[in-house]
């Protein structure tokens, strides 16, 4: 009686063939997420403004891009740069933590740089004795304090140290910033303000359609 010869060639090529086409999707998903990872942490990071110290550039619910290569490129969590580019110059919006906590993501105007004297009489500022062109400042109340009550109205006159920032929010009757809790040093600064990919308006429940795309300036 002839034995009937059992072909055992497809099923393994079969099962080879999953398993190959099971590890090619894993090591896509790997390497997808590794990119994601480093676009994040090196290029560019997506940041959801929370509250008005921005208005009228960015309003609560805008969704924006930020450019975190501009300002050099640093070591995650140790905060050192590795690699430099520039620096943040007067006007630029950018991202940075928190000096009081560094788990939270504050934005804010860039005002003063490194050596600059920043001074501020009756809500106008002044940068080396020189009164700026204040394009993006908004103010929503009259009243102004003085020096001796809160520094919002009448402010300095204080000196940039060397490697940090003096930033306000244009929201400037609205704003927590460092006129309250000091400078940036450039360490804790994470990217510049690029554009409006997205705005929500929670208020009226819709879309923003006008200010998607918007470039910052």
């Amino acid at each position: 009686m002839k034995s009937k010869t059992i072909n055992k060639d497809k099923p393994v090529k079969e099962e080879t063939k999953k398993k190959s086409a099971l590890r090619e999707n894993i090591e896509a998903i790997i390497i997808a997420v590794i990119l994601a990872l480093f676009i994040r942490t090196f290029i560019v990071q997506a940041f959801k403004i929370p509250s008005g110290s921005m208005k009228e550039t960015l309003k609560i619910g805008d969704h924006i891009l930020v450019n975190k290569f501009l300002y050099g490129v640093k070591i995650p969590f140790l905060r050192t740069t590795i690699i430099d580019v520039t620096n943040p110059k007067r006007l630029d919006i950018v991202v940075f933590k928190f000096p009081e906590d560094p788990k939270k993501d504050f934005i804010k105007r860039v005002i003063g740089v490194e050596g600059d004297i920043i001074e501020i009489h009756n809500k106008k500022v002044y940068i080396n004795n020189e009164p700026i062109k204040d394009t993006y400042g908004q103010f929503t109340d009259p009243y102004e304090f003085p020096a001796n009550y809160q520094p919002r109205d009448n402010f300095g006159p204080v000196k940039v140290p060397p490697h940090s920032i003096f930033v306000m929010g244009d929201n400037r009757d609205h704003s927590y910033d460092s006129r309250w809790w000091g400078f940036v040093d450039l360490k804790a600064v994470e990217g510049k303000a690029m554009i409006i990919y997205w705005s929500w308006d929670g208020d009226n429940f819709g879309v923003r359609w006008n200010r998607i795309g918007k470039i910052l300036k």
